[in-house]
């Protein structure tokens, strides 16, 4: 048996109403494919979203930062909300994170619930959830709102607010 410890992101139990809301919203905005476009498949980007936050998790508890703002736009514009101040752009952010976990001990063991994911449209999802983060001296929580986009590279975080508990 391994001692490498598996990344846990526990399921969201989808209803109806998430997936409904978002084709409704879609129709209603006129986001209706086009000949060549593909039909929007809103349980497949959930899938993909839920991808990307595995993975995230996965490199957090590797210790690779870099792997882990792979989940992010890589862009100018990505805002990062946390203590009380805003960090604009993918930089600032990979900064930010290597400044307040320097190494493996602070940053400790990651797992992340998520309580709802929203499907706005075929290029924007909404997702609400909380962390963990599992260290020797303390376990620090809180939540996140996490704004997805959908781009050529993939679905990619653009704005993310996280609070401590």
């Amino acid at each position: 048996m391994s001692s490498q410890s598996v990344a846990v992101i526990r399921p969201l139990n989808v209803t109806g109403r998430a997936v409904a809301f978002g084709l409704l919203a879609c129709w209603g905005l006129g986001c209706r494919p086009g000949p060549s476009q593909a039909v929007p498949d809103p349980a497949a980007d959930e899938a993909a979203i839920h991808a990307v936050l595995q993975q995230q998790v996965e490199a957090w508890n590797r210790g690779d930062v870099e792997a882990f703002m792979d989940g992010y736009v890589a862009t100018d514009s990505l805002r990062f909300a946390s203590g009380g101040t805003v960090f604009t752009g993918w930089q600032a952010t990979l900064d930010r994170y290597h400044r307040t976990y320097p190494d493996r001990a602070a940053m400790g063991r990651l797992t992340f619930d998520l309580y709802e994911v929203r499907m706005l449209s075929p290029r924007w999802a909404f997702v609400f959830g909380a962390y963990r983060l599992e260290r020797a001296e303390d376990q620090p929580s809180g939540f996140f709102t996490l704004l997805f986009e959908k781009r050529s590279e993939g679905w990619r975080i653009v704005h993310d607010h996280t609070s401590s508990a």
